[in-house]
């Protein structure tokens, strides 16, 4: 891992490969894909053609951008299909979840959760937990669509507040409501990033 804040190139983006009970949530999915793709951004994401999963892969396809699917090789029937996964431009094959994730890191530029289950949340929340730890400064987003990830957020308020994040101010991820703002938001941040990194170098210099 490294704490180098660089351009954004690449959107990671964590979600179901189930397609859940609101329509909206495989709707957000497929308008994702399609600003990545407008915005000249590579996808990766759990390659997976189903579901969620599989709308912001189709999404960015469609749209002529460009996908890295990063799957273990027990997923590849359950989440998807080997004739969709041939459509990627970029799939990677993994022995275990654990190189999977970590992949997917060292690929990504910034982290987006959209709705999903349990391994969305394990996901996200371990992204999480590396910028806690100081191991990057990478932009994460909860989109949270139709309000699907307030119960997160109330929980990570009382965790806070509780006293259990001692550096609170290295877990502050972006909750934005509607896609259109995801891929600004996460531009604006980065640019942040590296504006007080290059200024806190100044100041040393001047030391």
């Amino acid at each position: 891992m490294t704490k180098e804040s660089v351009p954004i190139r690449s959107i990671c983006v964590y979600c179901g490969s189930q397609p859940g009970r609101d329509p909206s949530h495989i709707a957000a999915g497929r308008e994702l894909g399609k600003a990545i793709a407008e915005s000249g951004l590579r996808l990766v994401y759990g390659g997976g053609t189903k579901g969620i999963m599989g709308a912001v892969a189709s999404g960015v396809l469609s749209n002529g951008g460009q996908v890295t699917g990063i799957i273990p090789e027990f997923l590849v029937d359950m989440e998807a299909t080997r004739h969709s996964l041939g459509q990627l431009d970029e799939l990677i094959i993994t022995p275990d979840m654990h190189t999977r994730k970590h992949t997917m890191f060292e690929r990504s530029d910034a982290f987006v959760a959209l709705p999903g289950g349990i391994g969305t949340l394990e996901e996200i929340v371990e992204i999480m937990t590396w910028a806690q730890l100081g191991q990057h400064e990478k932009p994460m987003v909860f989109a949270n669509v139709n309000g699907f990830w307030d119960p997160m957020m109330e929980l990570i308020r009382h965790m806070n507040e509780s006293g259990f994040i001692h550096t609170a101010h290295r877990v502050q991820p972006l909750v934005i409501d509607t896609v259109p703002e995801i891929i600004p938001a996460i531009r604006k941040q980065a640019d942040e990033i590296r504006g007080s990194r290059s200024g806190a170098a100044d100041v040393l210099a001047k030391l």
